[in-house]
């Protein structure tokens, strides 16, 4: 801690940006940060939660504020929750061109449950079509209630473009949080909350955590429930090193072993030992009647299942999975086929990753985000194993759908195509019989497959060898028309009772 400053006082304040899906989250903070992320976005949407720090100069000086951007899209519920619980004051970002959609009420829904401060942010406002009067009136119809407007919600008109409402905009954050009192004491050692893990190729397990309370510095240790890991690499949001971080921070950490959960707390310890006696204390063994109970199928779960395919499921970030999992739950299910997912993991997809969703029925593979190595390429192959690998969510469930869709079990069903009544029997020979008939309904086909029906009894099955009308042979016979036939059968029919064309086809 460095010398003459107090050791507790108000704490930078910790913002969630959440709002519908292309209302202009990050493209306004952009501007604040005075960077671009948005061009490098997969399909122009977010898909993190992605920490940044801003420096806001006003009459009373620097303020540092952090932002939390999270994505709008309607998959990335869960990230927008854990974004918001870390969070003292949110922005809900309402476009005024478009004014309340859905993911604009699911996020105010998010901010009620949590109960924090939250500024309405009419962005867009530089666009030709915006109306921040009709706005704020569809805002109204869906009970927020602005100041003005017979509530106490602070709102500001903004646009990520020009930058025009942005200094007040950090003003208004400034107030919210300055009326909860938001403080921290930067004398103890750090805690906070995990915000997001990824596998990174070179370094291995990283998380992005935030600094609620404390400092943190390097040359200790990190305990999150189960994990651990040494304060060596340590970074802040631009990825530069830094050798420690205070309340407020968003920081990145390299080396846990194994990765945090995602929206678990963490804290700081001095030293290796007692991260570990920590993490050993986290590690609760399954009791005996756990680890039975575990082991006992319900009875009859799996009596309606014919096919249990497996998933694998892999992404950048822990945070994203969720997301998938979310489009997978949309997805229609079918009782006869279940989808296991058999791994969550981060990282690029591997052969083990393959070999675990070839294991049983060839299974699915799904990557977001990610690479597939050569080698699980050549394997999936081999195995029957389809990949996916995508960058965009709503691609990602397309795609997912149209694959379990094609895994359904089929079942051998019998569609009519034709039924006809029996006029008069020819002649009845072993396993073949000469007979005339009218067709009622479909038609009768050389070669079909037929029930022969004596009211609504079966009296057995046969094949058409041939058709003939006005003593013409005839492939096929519509409604309507009197035939002779020839039938393969072992049964014998009279006059009076229906031959029942049908084809065996697959559902």
């Amino acid at each position: 801690m460095s010398e003459g400053k107090p050791a507790s006082g108000p704490r930078p304040p910790i913002v969630a940006i959440v709002g519908h899906i292309d209302h202009g989250k990050s493209t306004l903070l952009d501007y604040i940060r005075k960077t671009n992320v948005v061009e490098g976005e997969a399909g122009g949407i977010t898909q993190h939660l992605s920490a940044y720090e801003a420096v806001h100069k006003n009459s009373t000086g620097e303020h540092r504020i952090t932002f939390l951007d999270t994505p709008g899209h309607e998959a990335f519920k869960a990230m927008r929750s854990r974004g918001l619980e870390v969070a003292d004051v949110a922005i809900l970002v309402v476009s005024a061109e478009d004014g309340v959609k859905p993911q604009t009420t699911e996020a105010l829904k998010l901010i009620e449950s949590v109960k924090i401060p939250y500024i309405v942010a009419l962005t867009k406002i530089d666009k030709e079509s915006a109306n921040i009067e009709k706005a704020k009136m569809s805002l109204l119809e869906h009970n927020i209630y602005l100041e003005g407007l017979g509530g106490e919600v602070p709102y500001i008109g903004v646009s990520g473009k020009t930058g025009e409402g942005i200094p007040e905009l950090l003003d208004l954050i400034l107030l919210a949080a300055e009326l909860e009192g938001i403080s921290a004491d930067t004398s103890v050692p750090g805690e906070g909350v995990v915000i997001e893990t990824r596998v990174d190729n070179r370094r291995g397990n990283t998380a992005t955590l935030i600094v609620l309370n404390g400092t943190l510095q390097s040359g200790t240790y990190i305990i999150s429930g189960e994990s651990t890991a040494p304060v060596r690499i340590m970074e802040n949001f631009l990825g530069k090193p830094i050798k420690e971080a205070g309340p407020g921070s968003a920081v990145g950490i390299v080396g846990f072993t194994p990765l945090p959960i995602i929206g678990a707390s963490w804290k700081q310890v001095a030293n290796k030992k007692d991260a570990e006696a920590l993490a050993q204390a986290a590690r609760a063994p399954k009791t005996p009647l756990a680890a039975k109970a575990a082991e006992v199928p319900i009875e009859g779960a799996e009596e309606k299942i014919h096919i249990i395919l497996p998933l694998v499921i892999k992404t950048d970030v822990a945070g994203t999975a969720e997301a998938v999992m979310h489009e997978l739950d949309k997805i229609p299910k079918d009782d006869r086929l279940e989808v296991r997912v058999v791994l969550k993991g981060v990282g690029p997809i591997s052969e083990s990753d393959v070999r675990l969703a070839g294991s049983g029925t060839p299974g699915i593979v799904v990557g977001f985000n990610v690479k597939a190595e050569g080698v699980a390429r050549e394997l999936a192959e081999r195995l029957g194993v389809s990949i996916g690998l995508f960058d965009i969510i709503y691609k990602l469930s397309e795609w997912l759908a149209e694959e379990l869709l094609k895994r359904q079990p089929r079942e051998h069903m019998e569609e009519a195509t034709g039924t006809a009544k029996v006029l008069k029997v020819f002649s009845l020979a072993k396993g073949k019989v000469i007979l005339g008939g009218r067709i009622e309904t479909g038609s009768l086909k050389q070669g079909a497959e037929v029930k022969i029906m004596r009211r609504d009894l079966e009296l057995g099955r046969g094949s058409i060898v041939s058709l003939q009308t006005q003593k013409q042979a005839i492939k096929e016979l519509e409604a309507g028309k009197e035939f002779g036939a020839q039938i393969k059968t072992s049964c014998e029919p009279a006059a009076g009772d229906t031959i029942e064309a049908f084809e065996i086809v697959l559902k």
